[in-house]
């Protein structure tokens, strides 16, 4: 569907079919958001919420991946959701995905108690005072606890999700003690475990989680992601993420 792209955006190609919009000057979707579409598991006919969906692409990357049912993203910036939307539009995908502007805070009150058997997010990383907050307001958000924090993003998650339902994060190590006991202290127990690292001899730069509601103490630790073999060059298994080929003679 034709959709005419305003002054700061920018048309990417997903590489499954699908385009997104991004707005140059606001936060653009990373590797992160692209691990996380490939770590979640959602199964035929499930519905999937995803918070702090920024520009939609988590969304429209489970869209492309399974054989979920619905997608649903809420973001706080209305810029931000207006593009989404825009992107909805572009691939029309207004029968399976919608973005809502909403707070991640007012998630239970927006959508209702246990409504989701899976929900995902790609939340702030970093803490109101650690490290440089950006300048740009769109971009501090987005990387930074402004407008909500771990404990609002698990404790609205806990109860949004149904019972048995699963919760999939990408996350920083540094925090990972604490991103554990949150899910813990509200019932979703670590079910699933994997970092990534930028290059095998570097520390972990990224944590993915998988937790379920109502689940037993028992946590899988997967086999460590490594994203790059050398300077700009993926990893294999990069290479099968994102669906390219493999080819290391190059």
């Amino acid at each position: 569907m034709d959709v005419v792209l305003e002054a700061g955006e920018r048309l990417d190609d997903l590489q499954n079919g699908y385009k997104l919009i991004q707005q140059t000057r606001d936060f653009c979707y990373g590797i992160d958001a692209v691990l996380l579409s490939w770590f979640a598991r959602i199964k035929k006919g499930e519905r999937a919420l995803d918070l702090c969906t920024g520009s939609g692409v988590i969304p429209i990357l489970l869209k492309a991946k399974t054989e979920g049912a619905h997608f649903t993203g809420l973001e706080i910036q209305e810029r931000s959701a207006a593009t989404a939307r825009k992107s909805v539009k572009y691939n029309d995908l207004g029968g399976d995905v919608s973005i809502v502007t909403g707070d991640v805070r007012e998630a239970v009150s927006i959508f209702g108690a246990a409504s989701f058997p899976v929900v995902t997010c790609n939340p702030p990383y970093m803490t109101g005072n650690h490290g440089l907050t950006n300048a740009a307001p769109a971009k501090a958000i987005a990387r930074h606890e402004i407008l909500c924090t771990l404990e609002d993003v698990v404790s609205q998650t806990a109860a949004l999700l149904t019972d048995r339902g699963r919760f999939y994060m990408v996350h920083r190590p540094f925090r990972l003690a604490e991103i554990m006991g949150t899910l813990m202290k509200y019932g979703l127990e670590p079910k699933r475990m994997q970092l990534v690292y930028p290059y095998v001899d570097r520390e972990p730069n990224l944590v993915l989680v998988e937790a379920l509601k109502g689940g037993r103490p028992r946590i899988t630790v997967e086999r460590p992601l490594i994203v790059y073999d050398g300077p700009g060059q993926y990893s294999r298994q990069i290479h099968e993420i994102y669906g390219l080929e493999w080819n290391p003679g190059r």
